[in-house]
């Protein structure tokens, strides 16, 4: 599943953050202190939000590795 691979193979911290309707969610890899985060509809449930933060934190860390994108899809905004 993608987002898997970065959680467990690094330390990854994940915050949740209420703002009004909204959760904002930020995923950080404590190694290289790169940050991400997302916005998202709280229903939508903490486990589909995480791993979306951490599949956004697996793209920007390969656009700065100058890799692809692991992920499928449409590229996060």
């Amino acid at each position: 599943m993608p987002g898997q691979d970065l959680a467990m193979a690094k330390d990854v911290i994940i915050e949740f953050l209420r703002v009004g309707a909204y959760v904002k969610v930020s995923a950080v890899d404590s190694h290289s202190l790169t940050e991400v985060s997302i916005v998202g509809d709280p229903n939508a449930g903490e486990e589909m939000l995480a791993r979306a933060a951490i599949r956004k934190l697996e793209y920007v860390m390969a656009r700065k590795a100058g890799g692809k994108s692991p992920a499928r899809g449409r590229s996060p905004t």
